[in-house]
């Protein structure tokens, strides 16, 4: 199944959209938003799925990522706050698709995380139906296991420094390489706990306010979002209801962590449609 392709202008920056084959009869129009670094076409496999599922499906590529362009380079200046609102300009730019249907946001990773900040930011003016939450947390150092605490924060601190001295985080063993501004408000997010106000707005109480329903599922294996930071990131969401669940090896046919569930997501595909089918 061959998606077509369009770009979407966002200032000096072009995102990638993908655009897989659906039927007129789709009851819904399903939005994928990748993790850090991983290009949409990571997703050509789950993206199938979801369609033979029944939903009209969108993946977008991150700024920088994939087909999206320019590269990150040292005169790149976004941010968190720059990805949030793409996710409404993605939107805006689907209307005429998404006419009839009801709108659901799947994020992974830092796709997730900038879904759920535009619910926040967007408030109750949000046309959208449902978020689902695909291996999305917040990665609270001390969200982890106690054995890798340090180390995630460490890691996560070493990655902003590098970033801030080099300009542009180089995508050495991990992410991909990022603005700098995505590599300092993930790693604040990691240190502390919570988000950093984005263009002024307190997010985190935003968050607060959402109430759209959400389906957060974690991955059996997740070596970057166990459970506890899943947790931490719905627990932000308390005026949403928020179905917790977890994908299991058994049920993708083997084992599976961070990335590989999109590889072996045939099952997961159909959990997410009949949940989008109650919204």
């Amino acid at each position: 199944m061959e998606p077509s392709q369009e770009y979407l202008d966002r200032g000096t920056d072009q995102l990638a959209l993908f655009h897989y084959p659906f039927p007129d009869s789709a009851p819904t129009m399903a939005v994928l938003w990748p993790a850090m670094g991983v290009p949409a076409r990571y997703y050509r496999r789950f993206a199938a799925q979801l369609t033979a599922a029944g939903l009209a499906v969108t993946v977008v590529d991150l700024r920088g990522t994939g087909a999206s362009s320019p590269r990150p380079s040292r005169a790149s200046r976004y941010g968190l706050a720059e990805l949030t609102d793409d996710v409404d300009a993605v939107l805006e730019h689907l209307k005429p698709v998404r006419a009839g249907r009801r709108t659901l946001l799947v994020g992974h990773s830092l796709g997730g995380q900038a879904c759920a900040l535009h619910l926040a930011a967007r408030g109750a003016t949000s046309d959208v139906a449902g978020l689902a939450l695909l291996a999305v947390g917040l990665p609270y150092w001390r969200s982890y296991a106690r054995g890798r605490q340090t180390r995630i924060l460490a890691m996560t601190q070493t990655l902003a420094a590098g970033s801030a001295l080099l300009g542009v985080w180089p995508g050495w063993a991990f992410g991909g390489r990022q603005a700098r501004g995505v590599i300092r408000d993930w790693a604040f997010t990691a240190r502390v706990g919570r988000y950093p106000r984005l263009d002024g707005v307190d997010v985190e109480a935003a968050l607060a306010r959402v109430t759209t329903p959400v389906l957060a599922v974690d991955m059996e294996g997740d070596q970057y979002t166990p459970p506890g930071t899943v947790d931490k990131l719905t627990s932000k969401l308390t005026s949403a209801k928020v179905l917790r669940e977890r994908y299991s090896a058994a049920e993708a046919g083997g084992p599976i962590d961070h990335f590989t569930w999109a590889k072996s997501g045939a099952a997961l595909a159909g959990r997410v449609a009949a949940w989008s089918a109650t919204l």
